[in-house]
């Protein structure tokens, strides 16, 4: 399974959600990939707990790559790293992803991704995750993938942006990919006693959206497991944020 972890927002929770998510795969034994399509490289900080510019053989140079047309090209194999965690491999983002954009586009390689993906063997899951915006690497990402995650942060701006992206994502499906499923929207940062959250979701729920049954908590060792480069599962496994992480894989799986 190919999943892109999508949304137009900033700060909704796309990394965070796309390794913890992938974490739990290669616990279970599932050979599993990230695929860090953000300049910001935070996929890439928190399972790597390194400076993406610092990495040599990363995503940038892939799109070199294409973008060169080499005589004899890399395999996109040449481009994953391991990660301190048992089956959980990383494909790393750079900074440089950024400067590459333009020629990119206007050359129309957003097929590249999908192309490479296609004669990738060995993995059982992908996780893509993506810049906030709707540029070159994210229609890339959509376009390469089988299902789609939509992480929603209960807040009212949130709500008016999600029907904007769903429009978005459809769009992808009519034109470029008409496998590509939207698998869920992701409650996350979700206060219980708080009534505007609730009601937020209500409202979602009636209108016939996607939302998936566990919602994520907000907690302040998402944060620290961030700055150990330990995703839930590896940081803090009894934690009831790493359940929720569970329970949400295991209705996805």
């Amino acid at each position: 399974m190919r999943r892109v972890v999508f949304n137009q927002k900033g700060g909704v929770g796309k990394s965070t959600i796309t390794c913890n998510l992938a974490a739990i795969s290669a616990a279970r034994g599932k050979r599993t990939l990230v695929i860090d399509l953000d300049p910001q490289g935070n996929s890439t900080r928190y399972l790597l707990g390194t400076n993406p510019a610092e990495l040599d053989h990363t995503l940038v140079d892939f799109f070199k790559e294409i973008l060169s047309y080499s005589f004899k090209p890399k395999g996109p194999d040449a481009y994953i790293h391991d990660t301190p965690f048992e089956n959980l491999h990383l494909m790393p983002a750079h900074p440089e992803l950024e400067d590459q954009q333009g020629k990119l586009e206007s050359r129309y390689k957003m097929f590249k991704l999908r192309d490479a993906l296609e004669t990738l063997e060995g993995f059982d899951e992908i996780y893509i995750d993506t810049p906030p915006a709707l540029n070159f690497y994210t229609r890339s990402a959509l376009i390469a993938a089988k299902a789609c995650l939509i992480p929603f942060d209960c807040d009212d701006f949130s709500r008016q942006a999600l029907y904007t992206l769903l429009g978005n994502v459809r769009e992808i499906q009519e034109d470029h990919n008409d496998q590509l499923v939207i698998e869920g929207i992701i409650v996350n940062q979700f206060q219980s006693r708080a009534r505007l959250p609730q009601a937020l979701v209500n409202e979602l729920v009636e209108e016939g959206l996607p939302i998936l049954d566990t919602y994520l908590s907000p907690s302040i060792r998402i944060r620290e497991s961030h700055q150990n480069a330990r995703p839930m599962i590896h940081f803090d496994p009894k934690h009831k944020l790493t359940r929720e992480y569970e329970a949400l894989y295991a209705a996805l799986d």
